[in-house]
């Protein structure tokens, strides 16, 4: 069974490394139910990691943020639980259960949770040519 580790590095809370089983493939998942939420914390689980993108689920306690940073990739972000405000080049947006963005490859951006939210987040890199 393959691990992987979760992210650390948070603004104004904690993350929790560990080491998680990877997702079984070919198998069904409850999106919302894949990481829980922990009290004064931001988690973080991939659930695919190559070379060329990945996808990652992470859960927000209220009150917790993630500082501003940019990425090299265009990510997209949806909400899976909950209601996020993501900050894109000073923009603020309000995202809900369902809702989805796609952050600009360079721009910087941040999250803050307001309430507790799940989002998940997807990077490709592949054919990337900006």
């Amino acid at each position: 069974m393959k691990k992987d580790k979760k992210n650390l590095g948070l603004a104004a809370g904690k993350r929790i490394e560990a080491l998680v089983p990877e997702l079984e493939k070919s198998s069904v998942h409850i999106l919302v139910q894949i990481i829980e939420y922990i009290p004064h914390a931001v988690v973080s689980r991939t659930i695919i990691k190559k070379t060329t993108g990945n996808i990652t689920v992470s859960s927000f306690d209220a009150g917790e943020a993630l500082a501003q940073k940019t990425s090299p990739f265009d990510t997209y972000i949806q909400m899976i639980d909950g209601a996020a405000e993501v900050c894109i080049e000073e923009t603020k947006y309000t995202l809900r259960f369902g809702e989805g963005i796609i952050i600009p490859a360079h721009a910087s951006h941040r999250f803050n949770a307001p309430e507790q939210f799940k989002m998940i987040s997807t990077v490709i890199k592949s054919g990337y040519e900006d």
